[in-house]
């Protein structure tokens, strides 16, 4: 939800799930890696320990709510 006038402010919980790269990229963490771990295999575990893009559909309202990044 956009601030339409006033002072621009971070949402929090939007600042600590994401992060925008230097190139205006989306970051994200990929879901699935807290519990229940010992059904998934070393290779799917490791591969969610590594960052995802957002998708487009998801960007504008990631950056709307994070006014002082790229």
């Amino acid at each position: 939800m956009p601030r339409v006038s006033g002072k621009a402010k971070t949402r929090k919980a939007v600042a600590k799930r994401f992060k925008v790269t230097g190139t205006g990229k989306v970051l994200r963490r990929k879901q699935g890696a807290r519990h229940l771990l010992q059904c998934k295999s070393r290779k799917r575990k490791r591969s969610l320990t590594s960052a995802a893009l957002v998708s487009d559909a998801d960007i504008k309202n990631v950056k709307e709510n994070l006014p002082f990044s790229r």
